[in-house]
């Protein structure tokens, strides 16, 4: 089944609950290797991915890393797979475009591979969330991440509860955010 690109962005959203099945390691990679094939300031890649499927380090996840004061994830147990998004920070045209211009360019790099991530995966009839507040000093030691990498954000996977259907919420209208030629 051949799904447009449109669809997809329409049918992508934020899922909170999950199916208890497991995703299969293959499509894991196929949704990884989506983000992968995303583009990079000079091709530097500083995306690095850490997929948890053990349920012991997932529960240490939610309960540990995930259990912030004002929006605690409780939801995020009922996913298979939680993926910490990484940026390796070493890169010189990264280091450069932060000291010279305040550009921070792995966090562009690295969104462009969430999104690319994500779409892919909604593609496959996968559900995800982006969550990007979370202990990230516990989860470093949690996952035995060096201090050479920042972890930007954690995504859950797995089968949506509900059917992925066209997301409803309100967008601001198109006249609201497009400007030709000058900001109005």
């Amino acid at each position: 089944m051949n799904v447009s690109l449109s669809d997809v962005i329409k049918t992508r959203r934020s899922v909170r609950a999950y199916l208890d099945k497991p995703v299969e390691d293959k499509l894991i990679e196929e949704i990884v290797e989506a983000a992968r094939l995303a583009p990079s300031a000079c091709n530097s890649q500083p995306w690095r991915f850490v997929v948890v499927t053990d349920k012991d380090i997932k529960n240490r996840i939610t309960e540990k890393v995930l259990n912030g004061i004002f929006l605690p994830n409780t939801w995020a147990k009922t996913a298979p797979v939680i993926i910490a998004v990484c940026a390796e920070l070493s890169f010189v045209p990264h280091t450069a475009a932060s000291n010279l211009k305040r550009t921070k360019l792995h966090l562009l790099d690295i969104g462009i591979a969430i999104e690319q991530l994500v779409l892919k995966a909604t593609e496959l009839g996968l559900g995800t969330c982006i969550i990007g507040w979370f202990n990230g000093k516990t989860l470093r030691k949690l996952l035995n991440i060096p201090n050479s990498i920042q972890t930007i954000a954690l995504i859950t996977l797995g089968y949506p509860e509900e059917p992925l259907t066209v997301n409803q919420k309100e967008k601001l209208p198109l006249e609201k955010i497009l400007f030709w030629n000058k900001y109005k």
